[in-house]
């Protein structure tokens, strides 16, 4: 993919026979201006960076959350491109590991057992937005220029094995006292939190696997059985506190994407998405509250009240851009809460792999039946419970809403806020026929329900790949989606596979699409 399965130059044996010196190409290619090898910690810091997906992106769009209404900034079409691709990243995750060889590290060390983590975390997402797509060939230099591609079983079968390799890895090295590792910007090198995110993202990507149940190679019942069961074994997030989060630091101008130094662009360019708004509402959600501002049309012309559920409305994501951007300026939408998302520098915690997520997926397994005895309902709950409290709002009493009073450019100043005091309790809203959980189908949706809430500005493309295996929550289409009115299933490999791997890029669409690099094919996961 864009060459990114080659490392190391192309005219050796050429560059060494125009020279007389019997110098190694390593020594004839030294630049001694630069340094000639970064240190274990500060690339296993720069993975982290590269895994972090941050929130206000396209994804936003893609996940029917918020939507552009300015042609200019964005629009909201699935007219999907070449997906991302990792590949420089994990040519940097066998540096590490051999970075960490070269200080000294025993074989097994810290960076291994993260390397093989990060191995299954990349190959995953890459293959879950495109498909099939290089593993095995990838990224052995001279001898792998034109690698083939491995079938996306084949991807998952081979990250459930890195997997379990880093947990078996990580328990080794916590037992033997080896309990921190440098360079990391999520945790603070503990590596007990970094085996409960390792088990936490096999949970999620056997839920992905929902559709292949029974296939023996994967053993997806047995193996989610496996971990749920034994959490001696298999440690999973137990709290908030294990959430894998990138945390915006205003000291070292790591701003959150919205914030008040770009108010004036984004403030008004985007608006809630009927999809999400539309769920919160009818479930009368207070987290709707917390994210959200009613619309002001109907506050301040139809004299509706700020905090009744029926004041926050969403744009159909189908809606033509022109129309949405009219009934937007013409305060129509809510927009995205600017208390909580644009008055600071620091916004909220973008969670990569978290809790709440945990819990659901959990009750969605038990509610498929992979764990026998299992009861869905306590987890269902918790991932409820989980998600309000990252919001702050309270299990019982008031919850103090801040929305934006228009008129003023200030989103610093409290004075331009409207408060109210809305009592919440989460046993009421729980005890909604909508909400308690009722096991079987209707629970099933009830879960993926919640499940979508949860992911809000989170862990990047997740609630789209939740809603293209499930189709819950529904997404909506029209001419404002384009891809004549359907939900793109995947995206695109790279062009420049065309010509720099031409026969397997051909190949890998033969096997998979029907020759044709076509974003509404169906990939193996969804089969």
């Amino acid at each position: 993919m864009k060459n990114i399965f080659k490392t190391g130059g192309l005219l050796v044996g050429l560059a060494l026979a125009t020279t007389s010196c019997n110098k190694t190409l390593d020594e004839l290619t030294l630049n001694e201006n630069k340094p000639n090898s970064v240190p274990a910690a500060l690339l296993f810091t720069g993975i982290l960076n590269d895994a972090y997906e941050a929130p206000n992106g396209q994804y936003e769009a893609w996940n029917q959350y918020y939507l552009n209404n300015y042609d200019y900034y964005g629009n909201n079409r699935y007219d999907f491109g070449s997906g991302t691709v990792y590949y420089t990243t994990l040519k940097n995750v066998g540096l590490m590991e051999q970075q960490a060889l070269a200080a000294g590290s025993p074989a097994m060390n810290p960076y291994e057992a993260m390397g093989n983590f990060f191995r299954a975390y990349f190959y995953t997402r890459m293959s879950l937005e495109m498909g099939d797509l290089p593993q095995s060939q990838a990224l052995l230099g001279l001898d792998g220029l034109t690698p083939v591609y491995d079938p996306q079983k084949a991807v998952f079968v081979q990250s459930f094995k890195w997997l379990e390799s880093a947990n078996a890895d990580l328990t080794t090295l916590i037992a033997g006292g080896t309990t921190t590792i440098s360079g990391d910007i999520y945790f603070g090198g503990d590596l007990t939190r970094w085996q409960k995110v390792v088990n936490t993202l096999r949970v999620r990507l056997l839920l992905a696997l929902s559709k292949k149940n029974g296939d023996a190679d994967l053993n997806v019942a047995g193996q989610f059985a496996a971990i749920v069961s034994s959490p001696t074994k298999y440690p999973l997030m137990t709290s908030a506190a294990d959430n894998m989060q990138y945390v915006a630091v205003a000291a070292t101008n790591n701003f959150y994407p919205n914030n008040n130094r770009n108010f004036g662009q984004d403030g008004s360019r985007k608006n809630m998405a009927a999809t999400y708004v539309g769920l919160l509402t009818s479930l009368q959600d207070p987290r709707v509250f917390a994210t959200c501002e009613p619309a002001r049309d109907l506050v301040d012309n139809k004299k509706q009240s700020p905090t009744a559920f029926s004041s926050f409305v969403g744009a159909d994501a189908g809606l033509d851009l022109g129309v949405m951007y009219v009934n937007a300026g013409l305060q129509q939408y809510s927009f995205l809460n600017r208390k909580r998302y644009f008055s600071t520098l620091t916004g909220e915690p973008a969670i990569q792999i978290g809790y709440p997520e945990l819990a659901l997926n959990i009750a969605e397994g038990i509610n498929r039946g992979w764990l026998a005895g299992g009861n869905a309902e306590p987890y269902y709950t918790a991932g409820i419970q989980a998600s309000m409290a990252f919001y702050g709002l309270p299990t019982e009493g008031p919850y103090v809403a801040s929305f934006y009073r228009p008129g003023s450019t200030d989103v610093t100043s409290g004075a331009n806020y409207d408060t109210y005091t809305i009592p919440i309790s989460y046993a009421t809203y729980y005890a909604q026929p909508s909400v308690q959980y009722a096991s079987g189908g209707t629970g099933l949706t009830q879960i993926l329900q919640q499940k979508y809430l949860a992911l809000f500005r989170h862990a990047g493309l997740e609630a789209y790949y939740n809603y293209r295996r499930t189709g819950i929550p529904a997404f909506t289409t029209g001419p404002g989606t384009g891809n004549g009115g359907r939900i793109a299933a995947r995206f695109k490999y790279p062009a420049s596979e065309r010509t720099a791997n031409t026969a397997n890029y051909q190949a890998a669409l033969a096997s998979q699409y029907g020759s044709n690099d076509d974003i509404n094919g169906v990939m193996y996961v969804l089969k």
